[in-house]
């Protein structure tokens, strides 16, 4: 196996397992911590796997044909950074997952837990792995939408809906930001390839668009990596189960704003525009953050602030623009990922067993809980950078990167102060989380008896400090090949000098060290009682909050602002918004006219023949006098609805298109079918003192003004079908089409060759979203609750009433089980015919007029009939339709017939026919199309028929008053 391949599977694996996560039990906590476990597992064994190929500055790439004459497909690409993170991503989650099985409650619904947290794990992969920079946009987005399922698992709590909700904004906004970032830097490079992308820096430079393009791209990174001024959605976060924080917000999310700084600071970094924005937002951070930290009274609120503090650290040096920066910055993420993973975890371990994270409630649990106490002491002072630990090493690397930095600014000559200054706030903080949590007097209003964890839940946080232990210990030997590999990728091949050694000597920085290390320890003398007595807020800080800002700017945007649109654009009633839809598009229709025309008039027949132009005549006198009916008689206006479908569908007969004849036959049946269901929830027409319809002048001239509206837009419509249809052939694609369809296609019918082949992508589009819009109508039809006077009799009894008023034309001794048995039988009994139609039209419909979307139809009607004749409850308990599972089939057979094609090596939904000699019959033509075309047709039975079970258990539900309709309203059409 390849490495290329093993690239794929390791994309693809964590997605995998998130859909197998969705169908375990819910509470075997055990069998999907086992699952998502085995998934991190073997995705960090294909990692260290591929190790190799990326130590010595490789690429290993994987490239999977999506649309490749338009550039498009799948492009996975693993260098050294790319391989650093997805280490993190996989050998992290691992260690979270097995947290993850003991911290859990046994009421939680883990598998949707470990569903969410696997398909969030590929997400992060996918972003870390791309070599495109749309496909890394759209992992990001991806990134974002897993992190507010995640942040808000426990939905019951209204904190985590505020956080996640908050997150997703923030975030959801910065990629936004991002996709236009990165379609402004393709369109500078020419292409979206990374490759291309790194290699184009000095070009990118000099482009007039590299500063919009570059304020784009860091708006999505540092919104993602909660910087100045977007972090204050991260303390939000923290209502997050802390398996979710500890992953999150130590190596994954927060940590892809970080990333993107890195892929891209070969092409973007080392500018003045550069300097400024990341190297101001990196410091406002780090102090910020760093500030605020001391002064949290909630464990993962402390540890929130002081991920926001090195966060800010990371995105200095990135911003700093010099190659030793980058590489500091790179070392720091892989060692900032392991401390805080195991403080975060320890936390979580805290709040477990004592019921409660608030630091003023907590204090000597060293002697009820020794063995985390010291892991959580050693994690702590590797944040803060103690000697012999990993903080301290990249801690130094930062220090005398901001001695060495000199580019002459006032930003530049505060680097040192400021860095000295930050490194004691980060000596304070944790020295506060550590002597307010372990030692003092022993806690006596906790909810629970502190004690000591299992000791699986304990081992990941253990593994993590022994790894802060030995990489402070001996650095070059343990993480010297990783900070290498991936430094490569982000300097490029030729690394500056630089060391890991632990010992340099009595310099600048060890001197920064020794005073951060003494002044923060000052710090938190001075502030100890200031925090015990539980004050609110920092100093300096307190009347800044950034959640309220937040909140404020939201409702003036979401509710103030969009309620004054919605008082001018806004109404309930369906007519005005069609209005302004069909109003826009025919304006949308008539610029190009204007522009440019419709061509030589001389060129377009003037005959016509009599029995069409007739037949349109009927078809208009249809429309109008449905248009017209709607306002006397609901029904008559339907049945003339219906007489102009039919003319529709003789036209398409007239002009050779027997296809379109066909689809639009079925649809018209069903369509009709389902809006005469529709008829009997409208409610009651309000009449006048004379019996008839009332209808005030107003009203009169809005029917009007809809019928010009109306008259317009189709004969526009029609002028430009007619101007198409009317080019000489060499100026359209048909020629394209009629040439291939059988050679390349494999089948005679040239429509259904184009819409199960060369425009199959399409097709998979349009079922996605016939599949969402039957879900969406069968979900608001489960609130919809018809109109009381629409339900004012039972349906037998509003039988029987027709009945009895019938008796005049009845026989004697006739009863209604008489008039009702014969078509029941016989819409019954069409059921089978019906069927054998829908086969026969799937089946030619490769060669013949027919195809799935048809024969779906056609199946669809015998349904119908069968509830038509039985009821609800008599065909759903004997048919037993799951129309949900017919679409999710259709679904899944045509994604899968188009991913098949892969296996080939071919792009997606590349199709394959041939000949097979079946015995006995002969020849038959075999197209992997009508594998697709099945999908299309088990999709198309579905969601009608699930809009129709929709419709029809609205008789079992319990009816609502009818509204009184104003003037505006009487006529309204179906």
């Amino acid at each position: 196996m390849t490495n290329g391949t093993l690239l794929l599977i390791l994309l693809v694996l964590p997605f995998l397992g998130s859909l197998a996560a969705v169908i375990l039990p819910t509470d075997a906590r055990g069998v999907n911590a086992g699952l998502a476990g085995g998934v991190a597992l073997v995705a960090l064994v294909i990692t260290l796997w591929l190790f190799p190929g990326v130590e010595a500055g490789g690429v290993i790439r994987s490239e999977v044909a999506w649309m490749p004459s338009l550039g498009l497909g799948l492009s996975l690409r693993m260098d050294g950074l790319a391989w650093l993170f997805a280490f993190l991503v996989t050998g992290i989650g691992l260690l979270v997952v097995i947290y993850a099985r003991y911290y859990m409650s046994r009421e939680d619904p883990v598998a949707r837990f470990f569903a969410f947290f696997l398909a969030f794990m590929g997400s992060m992969l996918g972003v870390v792995l791309s070599g495109n920079l749309i496909q890394i946009v759209f992992f990001w987005e991806l990134t974002s939408l897993f992190s507010f399922l995640l942040i808000g698992y426990w939905h019951h709590n209204v904190a985590a809906r505020d956080g996640a909700r908050m997150a997703l904004t923030v975030t959801g906004l910065g990629g936004l930001a991002l996709l236009g970032g990165m379609l402004v830097l393709g369109n500078i490079v020419g292409s979206y390839d990374l490759d291309a992308v790194l290699a184009a820096g000095a070009r990118v430079q000099a482009h007039p668009l590299y500063t919009t393009a570059l304020v784009l791209i860091l708006l999505g990174a540092l919104t993602k990596s909660a910087q100045f001024p977007f972090h204050f959605w991260l303390p939000q976060a923290m209502a997050a189960p802390t398996p979710v924080s500890a992953y999150l917000h130590s190596a994954t999310m927060v940590k892809a704003g970080v990333f993107l700084l890195a892929r891209l600071w070969p092409t973007l970094a080392e500018t003045e525009t550069w300097f400024w924005i990341v190297c101001s937002s990196g410091l406002v951070t780090l102090l910020v953050g760093a500030w605020v930290a001391i002064f949290q009274q909630d464990l993962k609120g402390l540890l929130a602030y002081s991920t926001i503090s090195h966060l800010g650290l990371i995105t200095l040096l990135f911003g700093l623009g010099s190659p030793l920066g980058a590489i500091a910055a790179t070392f720091h993420i892989l060692n900032h990922a392991t401390f805080k993973a195991s403080l975060f975890m320890a936390a979580g371990i805290i709040d477990h067993e004592t019921g409660t994270r608030d630091m003023r409630r907590l204090s000597g649990l060293f002697r009820f809980m020794p063995i985390t106490a010291t892991l959580a002491m050693v994690a702590a002072a590797a944040m803060a950078g103690v000697p012999l630990l990993n903080g301290f090493i990249s801690k130094e690397m930062f220090f005398a990167e901001a001695v060495e930095f000199h580019q002459g600014s006032w930003l530049d000559r505060s680097l040192p102060y400021a860095a000295t200054l930050a490194g004691a706030f980060s000596v304070a903080y944790s020295i506060g989380f550590v002597h307010r949590v372990f030692f003092g007097p022993a806690p006596t209003d906790v909810p629970r008896e502190p004690h000591e964890p299992p000791r699986l839940m304990r081992f990941p946080v253990e593994f993590l400090v022994v790894a802060c232990l030995v990489v402070g210990v001996v650095p070059a030997l343990v993480a010297g090949g990783v900070l290498d590999a991936a430094a490569r990728a982000v300097v490029g091949r030729e690394l500056p000098p630089y060391s890991l050694s632990v010992w340099h000597g009595f310099n600048e920085p060890l001197l920064m060290s020794i005073l951060a290390l003494v002044g923060g320890a000052v710090l938190y003398l001075v502030l100890k009682n200031k925090l015990a007595r539980g004050e609110d807020g920092p100093p300096l800080l307190r009347r800044v909050d950034s959640t309220r800002l937040f909140e404020r700017i939201l409702v003036t945007v979401s509710w103030r602002w969009a309620r004054t649109l919605e008082a001018v654009l806004e109404t309930r009633r369906l007519q005005p918004q069609l209005r302004l839809i069909v109003g826009l598009a025919l304006l949308a229709g008539l610029a190009p006219i204007a522009a440019h025309g419709l061509g030589s008039r001389q060129d377009w027949p003037l005959d016509l023949d009599a029995p069409f132009a007739l037949l349109w005549s009927v078809g208009m006198v249809c429309a109008i006098g449905a248009a017209y009916m709607a306002k006397y008689h609901r029904l008559a206006s339907l049945v003339l609805l219906g007489g102009a479908g039919l003319v529709t569908c003789l036209t398409f007969v007239w002009l050779s298109a027997p296809d379109l004849a066909i689809t639009q036959l079925l649809v018209e049946v069903v369509t009709t079918v389902l809006i005469l269901l529709g008829l009997r929830w409208l409610p009651k027409r309000v009449r006048g003192h004379d019996g008839e319809a009332g209808e005030s002048f107003t009203a009169r001239y809005r029917r009007g003004r809809d019928l010009a509206l109306a008259i317009a837009s189709g004969l526009g419509t029609g002028i430009v079908a007619f101007a198409v249809m009317n080019r000489p052939l060499t100026d359209s694609i048909a020629a394209f089409f009629l040439e291939r369809a059988y050679s390349e296609g494999g089948g005679t019918n040239v429509v259904n060759v184009i819409l199960v082949d060369f425009r199959g992508f399409d097709t998979l589009g349009e079922i996605v979203v016939l599949g969402a819009v039957s879900l969406t109508v069968f979900a608001l039809l489960l609130r919809f609750r018809p109109a009381a006077d629409s339900l004012e009799l039972p349906e037998q009894q509003r039988i029987q009433n027709a009945f009895d008023e019938a008796a005049e034309h009845r026989r004697p001794g006739d009863t209604i089980a008489d008039y009702l048995l014969v078509p029941s039988v016989i819409m019954r009994l069409m059921f089978p015919l019906i069927a054998t139609l829908a086969v026969y039209l799937f089946l030619r419909g490769h060669d013949l007029p027919g195809g799935g979307f048809a024969a779906g139809v056609a199946m669809s009607i015998g349904f119908i009939l069968q509830y038509m004749a039985g009821g609800t409850r008599w065909v759903e308990a004997r048919l037993r339709i799951r129309p949900v599972r017919w679409i999710a089939f259709g679904l899944l057979v045509s994604t899968l017939t188009g991913a098949g094609s892969w296996l080939a090596g071919y792009p997606f939904l590349t199709s394959y026919f041939r000949y097979a000699d079946i015995p006995v019959i002969g020849q038959v033509p075999v197209a992997s199309a009508l594998l697709f075309d099945l999908g299309v047709f088990a999709l198309v039975v579905g969601s009608t028929v699930l809009m129709l079970i929709a419709i029809g258990h609205q008789s079992l539900r319990k009816a609502r008053p009818a509204p009184v309709p104003d003037d505006a309203e009487l006529g309204s059409g179906v």
